[in-house]
């Protein structure tokens, strides 16, 4: 069962308990509205944490540097301060 079906559990287990005033013999209304509201509940909470330990994290990215060496040439024209 998804996370939907756990919502619409959650919804017809409020409707029966606080929105109808029907009375069936031998069956409490009421008593299964709040039953599909905690069934209902259960299972969001165990389809969130079964989300949670799916999502995959990545790592953050960072730039990668790379160090070249810097071959510094000398020509013989210049003083070695760049002019």
């Amino acid at each position: 069962m998804g996370l939907g079906g756990c919502i619409i559990l959650i919804a017809v287990g409020a409707i029966l308990t606080f929105a109808t005033d029907w009375d069936m013999q031998g069956v409490n209304l009421d008593l299964v509205g709040v039953i599909f509201m905690i069934v209902g509940l259960i299972g969001v909470a165990t389809f969130s944490s079964i989300a949670r330990r799916r999502r995959v994290v990545m790592p953050p990215t960072t730039p990668v540097v790379e160090d070249r060496p810097h071959h510094h040439t000398r020509d013989g024209y210049s003083n070695g301060y760049g002019s």
